[in-house]
């Protein structure tokens, strides 16, 4: 039974192994602590980001995977330097790096990965 003290293991899908591979440890600065047959594991501070590999990937249209981060800008512009494009939406007002500010001051910028999937940088205020 899973409870209050249940852990997370958070995980994504890629068809493209080696790109996400670069993507995640060089663009992203990741440590990759293993690359096997089913997936490539990553470790987060002590967290494990499991990238699963998958036939095929049907990118979402929300974020599947959000990293809280002490600063957004330097986090975006240190990310953008190394190839990630922030994503931008008509429907929110985004600064020239593609972050949105939320009504209670939180900030959030996305981007894709290799494969698509949509993910995203958040500074909780």
């Amino acid at each position: 039974m899973l409870g209050p003290t249940a852990k997370i293991q958070p995980m994504v899908g890629t068809a493209k192994a080696e790109a996400a591979k670069v993507f995640y440890a060089d663009v992203l600065g990741m440590r990759l602590v293993e690359d096997d047959t089913f997936a490539l594991i990553f470790d987060l501070n002590g967290q494990r980001l499991r990238v699963n590999r998958v036939p095929a990937v049907i990118p979402s249209a929300y974020a599947i995977l959000g990293f809280p981060v002490g600063d957004i800008v330097t986090t975006v512009r240190a990310i953008t330097a190394k190839g990630a494009i922030m994503e931008r939406y008509g429907f929110f007002q985004q600064d020239a790096d593609g972050i949105w500010t939320a009504p209670d001051g939180t900030k959030v910028a996305w981007f894709r990965d290799v494969d698509g999937n949509l993910l995203s940088v958040v500074q909780h205020i």
